[in-house]
Protein backbone atom coordinates (compact mmCIF):
# COMPACT_ATOMS: atom_id res chain seq x y z
CA UNK A 1 0.00 0.00 0.00
CA UNK A 2 1.45 3.37 -0.96
CA UNK A 3 2.08 5.83 1.84
CA UNK A 4 -0.36 8.41 0.50
CA UNK A 5 -3.29 5.99 0.53
CA UNK A 6 -4.17 6.18 4.22
CA UNK A 7 -7.12 8.19 5.44
CA UNK A 8 -7.43 9.12 9.12
CA UNK A 9 -10.41 9.88 11.29
CA UNK A 10 -11.49 9.74 14.92
CA UNK A 11 -13.27 6.51 15.86
CA UNK A 12 -16.92 6.63 16.82
CA UNK A 13 -18.80 3.98 18.87
CA UNK A 14 -19.90 1.94 15.85
CA UNK A 15 -16.22 1.17 15.17
CA UNK A 16 -15.54 -0.25 18.65
CA UNK A 17 -15.91 -3.88 17.59
CA UNK A 18 -13.82 -3.64 14.39
CA UNK A 19 -11.10 -1.81 16.34
CA UNK A 20 -11.18 -4.45 19.08
CA UNK A 21 -10.79 -7.18 16.46
CA UNK A 22 -7.98 -5.31 14.67
CA UNK A 23 -6.01 -4.73 17.87
CA UNK A 24 -6.43 -8.25 19.17
CA UNK A 25 -5.43 -9.82 15.82
CA UNK A 26 -2.50 -7.46 15.34
CA UNK A 27 -1.12 -8.16 18.81
CA UNK A 28 -1.43 -11.90 18.20
CA UNK A 29 0.20 -11.85 14.75
CA UNK A 30 3.29 -13.97 14.44
CA UNK A 31 6.38 -12.27 13.03
CA UNK A 32 9.57 -14.03 12.02
CA UNK A 33 11.81 -11.11 13.06
CA UNK A 34 13.81 -12.00 16.18
CA UNK A 35 12.68 -10.04 19.23
CA UNK A 36 9.74 -8.41 17.47
CA UNK A 37 6.72 -10.26 18.84
CA UNK A 38 8.18 -11.78 22.00
CA UNK A 39 6.34 -14.78 23.45
CA UNK A 40 3.55 -16.08 21.21
CA UNK A 41 1.79 -17.78 24.14
CA UNK A 42 1.69 -14.42 25.92
CA UNK A 43 0.38 -12.76 22.74
CA UNK A 44 -2.29 -15.44 22.34
CA UNK A 45 -3.64 -14.59 25.80
CA UNK A 46 -3.77 -10.86 25.11
CA UNK A 47 -7.33 -9.55 25.36
CA UNK A 48 -8.95 -6.22 24.79
CA UNK A 49 -12.68 -5.91 25.31
CA UNK A 50 -15.12 -3.90 23.21
CA UNK A 51 -16.15 -2.05 26.38
CA UNK A 52 -12.52 -0.91 26.83
CA UNK A 53 -12.51 0.45 23.29
CA UNK A 54 -15.84 2.20 23.91
CA UNK A 55 -14.50 3.74 27.12
CA UNK A 56 -11.57 5.24 25.21
CA UNK A 57 -13.81 6.52 22.43
CA UNK A 58 -16.24 8.16 24.88
CA UNK A 59 -13.60 9.75 27.13
CA UNK A 60 -13.22 13.47 26.26
CA UNK A 61 -9.47 13.31 27.01
CA UNK A 62 -8.79 10.37 24.71
CA UNK A 63 -9.57 9.08 21.24
CA UNK A 64 -8.76 6.31 18.83
CA UNK A 65 -7.40 7.39 15.48
CA UNK A 66 -8.38 5.03 12.68
CA UNK A 67 -6.43 4.54 9.46
CA UNK A 68 -8.40 3.28 6.48
CA UNK A 69 -7.36 2.45 2.94
CA UNK A 70 -8.94 3.92 -0.21
CA UNK A 71 -11.77 1.38 0.06
CA UNK A 72 -12.61 2.47 3.62
CA UNK A 73 -11.20 -0.73 5.13
CA UNK A 74 -9.76 -0.34 8.62
CA UNK A 75 -6.03 -1.12 8.39
CA UNK A 76 -4.61 0.55 11.50
CA UNK A 77 -5.43 2.34 14.72
CA UNK A 78 -3.85 3.97 17.74
CA UNK A 79 -5.19 5.14 21.08
CA UNK A 80 -4.26 8.66 22.14
CA UNK A 81 -4.87 10.41 25.44
CA UNK A 82 -4.12 13.80 26.96
CA UNK A 83 -1.67 13.80 29.85
CA UNK A 84 -1.60 17.19 31.49
CA UNK A 85 -1.41 20.38 29.49
CA UNK A 86 1.41 19.47 27.12
CA UNK A 87 1.70 15.67 26.99
CA UNK A 88 0.04 12.95 24.95
CA UNK A 89 0.11 9.22 25.56
CA UNK A 90 0.09 6.73 22.67
CA UNK A 91 -0.99 3.13 23.11
CA UNK A 92 -2.44 0.13 21.30
CA UNK A 93 -0.76 0.95 17.98
CA UNK A 94 -2.10 -1.76 15.68
CA UNK A 95 -1.82 -2.57 11.98
CA UNK A 96 -3.85 -5.26 10.22
CA UNK A 97 -1.83 -8.47 9.77
CA UNK A 98 -2.02 -8.35 5.97
CA UNK A 99 -0.62 -4.80 5.95
CA UNK A 100 2.21 -5.22 8.45
CA UNK A 101 5.82 -4.52 7.43
CA UNK A 102 4.73 -1.90 4.87
CA UNK A 103 5.42 1.25 6.89
CA UNK A 104 1.84 1.77 8.04
CA UNK A 105 2.74 1.68 11.73
CA UNK A 106 5.19 4.54 11.17
CA UNK A 107 2.48 6.52 9.35
CA UNK A 108 -0.17 5.88 12.01
CA UNK A 109 2.20 6.89 14.83
CA UNK A 110 3.35 9.96 12.89
CA UNK A 111 -0.23 11.06 12.28
CA UNK A 112 -1.07 10.57 15.98
CA UNK A 113 1.93 12.68 17.01
CA UNK A 114 0.98 15.46 14.61
CA UNK A 115 -2.68 15.33 15.65
CA UNK A 116 -1.88 15.56 19.37
CA UNK A 117 0.49 18.43 18.79
CA UNK A 118 -1.90 20.37 16.53
CA UNK A 119 -5.20 19.69 18.35
CA UNK A 120 -4.13 19.28 21.98
CA UNK A 121 -0.93 21.35 22.01
CA UNK A 122 1.13 18.34 23.08
CA UNK A 123 4.87 18.94 23.17
CA UNK A 124 5.85 15.53 24.59
CA UNK A 125 4.69 12.12 23.37
CA UNK A 126 4.79 9.15 25.75
CA UNK A 127 4.44 5.42 25.21
CA UNK A 128 5.78 2.14 26.48
CA UNK A 129 6.86 -1.25 25.19
CA UNK A 130 7.33 -4.64 26.78
CA UNK A 131 10.95 -5.07 27.89
CA UNK A 132 11.22 -8.40 26.06
CA UNK A 133 10.43 -6.73 22.74
CA UNK A 134 13.83 -5.20 22.09
CA UNK A 135 13.29 -4.80 18.34
CA UNK A 136 10.09 -2.86 18.96
CA UNK A 137 11.87 -0.61 21.45
CA UNK A 138 14.58 0.04 18.85
CA UNK A 139 11.88 0.81 16.28
CA UNK A 140 10.50 3.50 18.61
CA UNK A 141 14.02 4.85 19.16
CA UNK A 142 14.39 5.19 15.38
CA UNK A 143 11.13 7.19 15.44
CA UNK A 144 12.77 9.69 17.83
CA UNK A 145 11.73 8.24 21.20
CA UNK A 146 14.17 7.82 24.06
CA UNK A 147 14.01 5.63 27.13
CA UNK A 148 13.13 7.68 30.22
CA UNK A 149 14.67 5.18 32.64
CA UNK A 150 11.26 4.53 34.15
CA UNK A 151 9.96 0.96 34.24
CA UNK A 152 6.39 -0.07 35.00
CA UNK A 153 5.37 -3.49 36.30
CA UNK A 154 3.84 -6.05 33.97
CA UNK A 155 0.37 -7.25 35.11
CA UNK A 156 1.41 -10.86 35.81
CA UNK A 157 -1.90 -11.62 37.53
CA UNK A 158 -3.65 -11.40 34.15
CA UNK A 159 -1.42 -14.16 32.75
CA UNK A 160 -1.54 -16.85 35.45
CA UNK A 161 0.08 -20.12 34.47
CA UNK A 162 2.57 -18.57 32.05
CA UNK A 163 6.25 -18.76 32.83
CA UNK A 164 7.41 -15.16 32.39
CA UNK A 165 10.87 -13.67 32.80
CA UNK A 166 11.33 -12.29 36.33
CA UNK A 167 12.46 -8.93 34.99
CA UNK A 168 9.64 -8.48 32.43
CA UNK A 169 8.20 -4.98 32.65
CA UNK A 170 7.14 -2.04 30.51
CA UNK A 171 9.88 0.34 29.37
CA UNK A 172 8.72 3.96 29.25
CA UNK A 173 9.76 6.11 26.29
CA UNK A 174 9.12 9.72 25.32
CA UNK A 175 9.68 12.08 22.41
CA UNK A 176 9.90 15.85 22.14
CA UNK A 177 7.19 16.43 19.56
CA UNK A 178 7.92 20.13 19.22
CA UNK A 179 11.56 19.41 18.26
CA UNK A 180 10.41 16.91 15.64
CA UNK A 181 8.01 19.49 14.17
CA UNK A 182 10.72 22.18 14.22
CA UNK A 183 13.13 19.94 12.29
CA UNK A 184 10.42 19.18 9.71
CA UNK A 185 9.74 22.92 9.26
CA UNK A 186 13.42 23.48 8.50
CA UNK A 187 13.16 21.60 5.18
Amino acid sequence: MASGNLHFRIATPEYAEPIQQLVQCAFRAEDSRQGWTADMELSARFRVEVKQVLATISNPDSAILMATDNNGTLVGSIEISKRGIDRARFSMLAVDQSHQRQGLGRQVLGHAEEYCQRVWGARIGELNALSTRQELILWYVRRGYRKTGELRPFPREEFNGLELPDDMCFVELEKDLSAAADSEDAF
